[in-house]
């Protein structure tokens, strides 16, 4: 008997090992054949209970037929009627069977009448501790259905690099909670608003961009407004640097020039963009990088005010008209209020990418994401300084999710500046007068013929 039962303490033993490393060194194929399974049977036995706790229930009224039976004392017979009950019952929401996903589960509910997407998400954060998981998301894929999406485990505590699409104008910057990447597409969202405290991911995120643009056939033009210490280091991969307020504004004047000569060249092709015109006349797209952006709205005395309005009116320009003409924006802060005037306002509102890292005050998290979402609000208020890199980003699906890039060293940057410094187009060939006017329409028949 006592050699049995050492035997088997020792199978049990050595069974929880296996599992302990199967489920730390092979976690997907551990969720999927052990987790998930268990966790499905949790959400559907306890589902009753747990809707009834969050609210989500309805009491609705029944009727039942019931047998009562009756005495008729003078024959001695027993006389049987039926007659409705009514009876008070909670209705939970129909649930479907949860599906696996690579980070934990997604399972689709039927609404209860008078219930929206709200009440849902506002009880996410009770679903996610009444199931034991990281987060809870709600979503809406049509009326009467709402999905519940759940986290098993934080994914960007760890992250993996992911190698980027080597699409054009796409850089693949970090991973989302959902565990898919993080990338930023010029392409389908121009232009992006980047907010952050000191510390809180925002440079890194600059460098991520510089690493990823630096080998493709694009121009990189930096604003830094800290004296050129940002910047300066990623010089040979720059085709402009500004680092005065001064130096600003003679760059966004080449800016809106050559946005404008830019016009002038689709125009005589025919085409609404550069992306419809003949390969070998389209001009080469061109990403702005501004460093501390409150920098180019800040005034010390009256005498600056002229220089802030122009530096306004056409970084506002750019930002209107730029895509078409292949001119993308990606702005940077610390600080970004209304307080720094109406063009941080329209140039806000020009911005459908945007990305809200930790921040000190309440107002820069409203001006990057107030208008979008007050969960993505909430959710970007409460990030946690020892995270470094998280931030809350407004997807090009309309989503919002939270993210954390990959960590980019600035000398990974400068190295990628370094290397690719030959790929960098000069900003006198750029902006040359007269550039559009080298193609004749004569030649751009031919080419758009051909």
């Amino acid at each position: 008997m006592p050699d049995t039962l050492w035997t088997t303490l020792g199978a049990l033993a050595a069974l929880a090992a296996g599992l302990w490393a199967w489920r730390r060194y092979h976690y997907p194929s551990f969720w999927l054949v052990i987790g998930f399974p268990l966790m499905a049977i949790t959400i559907r036995s306890t589902w009753r209970t747990v809707a009834l706790g969050c609210g989500l229930t309805k009491k609705r009224q029944r009727f039942w037929f019931t047998t009562v039976p009756r005495l008729i004392a003078s024959t001695g017979l027993v006389k049987v009627r039926r007659r409705f009950q009514r009876v008070v019952v909670d209705t939970k929401p129909f649930m479907w069977l949860p599906r696996p996903t690579r980070h934990g589960w997604r399972v689709t509910l039927h609404t209860l009448e008078g219930q929206i997407p709200a009440d849902y998400a506002n009880v996410a954060e009770r679903l996610a501790h009444s199931w034991g998981v990281h987060a809870v998301r709600v979503s809406s894929p049509r009326p009467g259905r709402i999905v519940l999406a759940a986290t098993m485990r934080d994914p960007l505590i760890r992250l993996d690099h992911i190698p980027s699409s080597g699409e054009l104008l796409n850089v693949t910057i970090g991973k989302l909670e959902t565990g898919g990447p993080w990338t930023i597409d010029f392409r389908t969202i121009p232009h992006w608003l980047n907010a952050g405290a000191t510390q809180s991911g925002k440079s890194n995120l600059a460098n991520a961009l510089i690493v990823g643009l630096a080998p493709q056939p694009v121009a990189l033009v930096g604003f830094d407004l800290k004296g050129g210490v940002e910047f300066t280091p990623y010089a040979p991969r720059l085709s402009a640097l500004a680092t005065t307020r001064a130096e600003s504004v003679g760059l966004l004047d080449d800016l809106v020039a050559l946005m404008v000569a830019r016009m002038g060249l689709c125009r005589a092709a025919g085409a609404r963009n550069i992306w419809q015109l003949p390969d070998a006349v389209r001009p080469v797209p061109v990403v702005v990088l501004v460093d501390e952006l409150a920098e180019l709205y800040l005034m010390a005395d009256k005498s600056e005010k002229d220089e802030i309005a122009k530096t306004s009116t056409a970084l506002l320009r750019v930002a209107q008209l730029g895509r078409a003409f292949g001119i993308y924006l990606f702005c940077s802060g610390q600080r970004i209020g209304s307080d720094l005037g109406p063009g941080v306002t329209a140039l806000r509102a020009q911005c459908s990418g945007r990305i809200c890292h930790r921040v000190n005050d309440p107002e820069t998290a409203t001006m990057t994401l107030g208008d979008l979402d007050p969960d993505a609000l909430a959710s970007a208020r409460a990030i946690p300084a020892e995270t470094p890199g998280v931030a809350i980003v407004a997807s090009q699906d309309g989503q919002w999710y939270r993210g954390r890039s990959f960590y980019v060293s600035e000398q990974a940057a400068e190295h990628a500046a370094t290397t690719y410094a030959d790929c960098n187009p000069s900003w006198d060939e750029i902006t040359r007068p007269g550039r559009s006017s080298e193609v004749t329409e004569t030649d751009l028949s031919e080419l758009l013929t051909a």
